[in-house]
């Protein structure tokens, strides 16, 4: 697949709309779930007891970290847009943003996004993503919102 290629805010600000594009598969591995609940503190079964959630949990599996998927999300996005031309990005927010289902170890997910708005803030350009995680197989999507990035474009 062909990333978008963005070096401005006219350029990006002509996607307002439209869909930018799907990532690559993923697969979620539990080497990814133990590394994420090293670094967050988060060691809650569900993620990384593989044997009581083979007895106990309703998946059957260990599940990611919710935050964990929402953390692949600049992996993903950077497989679909090719942005250049700037001095920073900065995550500046997550609007109307809901898990829909659990990620399972071993599955496969990937990014669909699309530009819902684009806005020039004396130079600045914010540009807020509607983003749904899908996942391989599945009817409903990890998640779905919005995120808001700011891009410090170089003129």
């Amino acid at each position: 697949m062909e990333r978008k290629k963005i070096s401005s805010f006219a350029e990006l600000s002509a996607y307002v709309g439209q869909e930018l594009g799907v990532s690559e598969w993923l697969q979620v591995t539990q080497t990814m779930i133990n590394g994420f609940a090293d670094s967050t503190l988060d060691h809650q079964w569900i993620h990384v007891d593989e044997a009581k959630c083979a007895a106990e949990s309703p998946y059957g599996s260990t599940i990611a970290h919710g935050y964990l998927t929402l953390s692949l999300l600049p992996y993903l996005w950077n497989q679909i847009v090719e942005v250049s031309n700037f001095k920073m990005q900065v995550n500046y927010g997550i609007n109307n943003f809901r898990f829909g289902d659990a990620v399972k170890v071993g599955s496969r997910v990937r990014l669909k996004a699309t530009l819902a708005e684009c806005a020039d803030l004396r130079g600045i350009t914010k540009c807020t993503i509607s983003v749904v995680m899908e996942i391989e197989g599945n009817r409903k999507p990890a998640y779905k919102g919005d995120v808001v990035f700011l891009y410090h474009f170089n003129n």
